[in-house]
């Protein structure tokens, strides 16, 4: 038997209360109901089920409205649905990626980029006005050392070509001589200067920030990330000067006995919990991230005045959430009530991420890695046609499989990462979903690619038919969960759903030697699945290939 369209449960509509439906007296009233609603020209059939009343929707109608709403709609299908209309268009400053110059881009990187880079997609799909900020770690004691290490053992021509490896590579020289007292000393004068804002020295660390930058924005767009800003702490250091003193001008700051400031925040006013805005020497303080309070406390002050934003959205792991909770807290007691607009999305750990050289320390490891095993397996598949561009395919096809073993779950877990895993071509992967749009483009190429206007779908009955149509439906509320939580599983699994229901289709409801009419419109539901899978996937952050 077919599968409804829609269920009503009795128990969620009747009078009584108490708990204690009986499953015998639900069967009998939902039959009672079912037997008094009438069919009309949208609803086909009535039936009553186990509890529950179940409603068939014209086929017709479903086959017409579906197809037709999806090619009208095309890229905008579900993101026009009236679930949206009472969704305010809103401004939403998104701060993700967020790595430190010279240090390791680790996987927590790599996984706070591409689910800011989902949460961007989707919220600029919904019409809101996103700005995208890669906030970096390019300020600290740590570029005193690495001014030293540079003097020491830089290369300027190195600089140029491969900043990020370079400056690593100096990083960890000169940290073999960081107990060294002289190059102790040596560092906290190079940072020193920076702080006075030194000719020479300040020269230098722009060329470390300037040319680190150069670099990730080019492996930015290998992965299909991009930013409307690249802010780093060093621009706010003046300004967590002013925040200290606001801090103080309220009676929010103490002083410990040694000297430490720290902010109240607990309920009480026993310092039951309070939060460390400053170190004794005077320095704002380095905790759990790279940047003290005091510097988040401006950074978030200043995106206010310079954005006005309706929300802002930290993406960082769970090991911050202490931080933000922090953050928000001092915020709110400082007067600022939009605190409760700022919004931490934060995500757990991935284990077992390795590449054949070893441990991940620059985001290109991961992308060469993923290019280099996808080419491989394209290389022995047997059904593999010979691609335009092998590199670039197998890029696409292996960050979708990344992208997709990373967002099954919830973002909050961790999981344990596996290459044979992700990119395996069968089963609920990256590759499978790439593989599909394929199939479906193809077969749109090998059929003209005609006009399909004045097709009639009523023919579309089979049962891989309507079940592909009942999916394509139910779009526009998958999307409608994921921006109420921003998990993008959901997104995840309904296009999981939605491959497997187009290769049952494509394998049981042939288009090549179908009469004309049968043939045309079959074309038509292959190409409205193949628009929504594409669609979310570009929202997951996934270029669909149209060749495999």
């Amino acid at each position: 038997r077919h599968v409804a369209d829609f269920q009503l449960s009795i128990a969620s509509v009747t009078e009584d209360s108490s708990n204690n439906h009986l499953a015998h007296d639900l069967q009998l009233q939902a039959q009672k109901l079912a037997e008094r609603l009438k069919c009309d020209t949208v609803v086909s059939e009535i039936s009553a089920g186990p509890g529950t009343v179940n409603f068939t929707i014209n086929r017709e109608l479903l086959a017409k409205t579906v197809l037709q709403q999806v090619l009208k709609d095309g890229s905008e299908y579900g993101v026009k649905s009236e679930l949206f209309s009472a969704v305010p268009r809103q401004k939403a400053v998104i701060e993700f990626s967020s790595p430190n110059i010279a240090k390791k881009f680790h996987i927590g990187h790599l996984r706070s980029t591409i689910i800011g880079n989902f949460i961007a997609n989707l919220k600029t799909a919904l019409g809101h006005e996103v700005t995208r900020i890669n906030y970096l770690g390019d300020w600290g004691m740590q570029f005193g050392l690495l001014g030293v290490g540079f003097q020491r053992f830089g290369n300027k021509e190195k600089l140029e070509s491969s900043p990020l490896q370079h400056l690593f590579e100096v990083y960890v020289q000169i940290n073999k001589a960081a107990e060294d007292e002289n190059t102790k000393k040596l560092a906290k004068d190079f940072f020193r200067k920076l702080e006075e804002h030194d000719e020479q020295t300040l020269s230098l660390w722009k060329q470390f920030r300037d040319f680190s930058i150069e670099e990730y924005i080019r492996i930015y767009k290998r992965l299909g990330v991009h930013f409307d800003e690249y802010c780093g702490e060093s621009f706010y250091q003046e300004k967590s000067q002013e925040v200290l003193k606001m801090l103080e001008d309220k009676g929010l700051l103490q002083k410990t006995i040694e000297g430490t400031g720290i902010v109240d925040l607990s309920e009480e006013k026993d310092l039951s919990s309070f939060s460390t805005v400053m170190r004794s020497d005077g320095t704002s303080l380095y905790i759990t991230r790279q940047v003290g309070l005091s510097v988040d406390l401006a950074a978030a002050i200043d995106r206010m005045n310079k954005h006005s934003w309706d929300t802002m959205i930290y993406v960082t792991d769970k090991s911050q959430s202490n931080h933000f909770q922090h953050l928000f807290r001092i915020l709110k007691l400082m007067g600022y009530d939009w605190a409760e607009r700022c919004q931490h999305v934060s995500f757990g750990l991935v284990r077992g991420m390795k590449t054949r050289r070893g441990e991940v320390i620059f985001l290109e490891d991961v992308l060469n890695e993923v290019r280099s095993r996808m080419l491989q397996n394209m290389a022995s598949a047997k059904t593999t046609k010979e691609v335009e561009d092998p590199m670039e395919t197998a890029e696409k096809v292996g960050l979708a499989a990344l992208i997709i073993q990373d967002f099954q779950g919830l973002l909050s877990s961790d999981y344990q990462f596996s290459w044979d895993r992700a990119l395996q071509s069968r089963g609920d992967t990256g590759v499978f979903l790439q593989y599909t749009h394929a199939r479906l483009h193809s077969l749109e190429q090998m059929h003209g690619n005609e006009q399909l206007t004045d097709v009639n779908v009523a023919c579309l009955q089979e049962p891989g038919a309507i079940s592909v149509l009942q999916h394509l439906l139910r779009y526009d509320e998958v999307l409608y969960r994921s921006s109420q939580d921003l998990q993008p599983k959901h997104i995840v699994s309904y296009l999981l759903t939605l491959g497997h229901l187009a290769a049952v289709a494509h394998r049981t409801l042939p288009v090549k030697g179908s009469a004309p009419e049968l043939a045309q419109a079959r074309l038509c539901l292959f190409k409205a699945a193949r628009l929504v899978l594409a669609n979310g996937m570009r929202l997951l952050g996934i270029t669909p290939v149209t060749q495999m």
